[in-house]
């Protein structure tokens, strides 16, 4: 009785951790986690492509996760995507002439905004914009572009 009451208490709780694995990954993979515990600020930046990027998605400095994309809507002016990013509190010294870029992680891997601070004395706060932007590389628009300028030539 003792020794299968033991192993049905140590298949339950390998069951529980398995359990418990699935769910700290599927948080990981779908980005849900909370970066920093402190408090965070907004700023924006307008892109004219932002194919593939998603809310929830990195925004970061030298490679460092310092927040996440909060919102993307289309300016009805402008008609380009403007990006809103939650930036952790920590990272409040940004100057303000930084610029943004939407990149992919690997060849093939998800969206991410990285910054690259510029050397203003000046620092985004809430509200702030980034105007320096390089909007998301279209991998079929370059396959297609290189495919025209080969056709031309030959």
């Amino acid at each position: 009785m003792s020794n299968s009451r033991t192993l049905e208490i140590l298949v339950g709780l390998f069951v529980s951790l398995g359990a418990l694995a699935l769910l700290i990954l599927a948080f990981n993979v779908s980005n849900m986690q909370s970066f920093g515990s402190g408090s965070h600020y907004t700023i924006n930046a307008s892109f004219s492509n932002a194919s593939g990027l998603k809310t929830r998605s990195a925004v970061t400095i030298a490679g460092v996760t310092i927040g996440r994309v909060v919102d993307i809507v289309v300016d009805p002016e402008s008609f380009e995507a403007v990006v809103t990013m939650s930036i952790d509190k920590r990272f409040d010294e940004i100057p303000v002439d930084s610029d943004a870029g939407i990149y992919t992680a690997g060849l093939l891997g998800e969206k991410y905004i990285g910054i690259s601070p510029g050397g203003a004395p000046d620092l985004l706060e809430e509200g702030s914009e980034i105007r320096l932007t390089q909007s998301s590389i279209v991998l079929e628009k370059l396959i297609s572009q290189f495919l025209f300028s080969q056709s031309k030539e030959g």
